[in-house]
């Protein structure tokens, strides 16, 4: 099976959830997962990701996205090497991680280069994987 993958690094600061949302949501469109549901699923994931990487982190983020086939798995690193733990809404928050639950099949915590990154696997996505995508004009279009 075929993979492909896609790395940004962000500042750390209040507009990388948007720029993580718009440029994930792009990747996976343009490896044939077009899926709108979907989609919007793994914007909220990766918005909710670095969202915490913003609130709780340190230092650069970095976003990595993999495709394998139909299989998804998206990650965000940051300095901070405090492994997230789901809590009680508080009124600042407190949500992330149990969206990130709802909408992933798992998620996980890597050491990352003195830091941490934390590895979201989403549910197969709709339709043809990205192995099965075609190459011809029309069907990219």
């Amino acid at each position: 099976m075929s993979s492909v993958t896609a790395h940004f690094d962000l500042p750390l600061d209040g507009s990388a959830p948007g720029w993580a949302r718009s440029a994930v949501t792009a990747v996976l469109g343009g490896w044939g997962l077009r899926d709108p549901a979907w989609l919007d699923d793994a914007a909220v994931v990766v918005s909710e990701l670095v969202t915490n990487a913003v609130r709780h982190g340190g230092g650069q983020i970095v976003v990595d996205v993999e495709a394998y086939g139909r299989q998804v798995i998206v990650s965000v690193a940051a300095g901070s090497s405090v492994v997230p733990r789901p809590r009680e809404p508080d009124g600042t928050g407190g949500l992330g991680l149990r969206i990130i639950e709802s909408l992933t099949t798992r998620w996980y915590v890597q050491s990352y280069q003195g830091g941490k990154r934390v590895r979201a696997e989403l549910p197969l996505s709709p339709g043809r994987g990205v192995t099965e995508a075609g190459t011809s004009r029309t069907e990219r279009a």
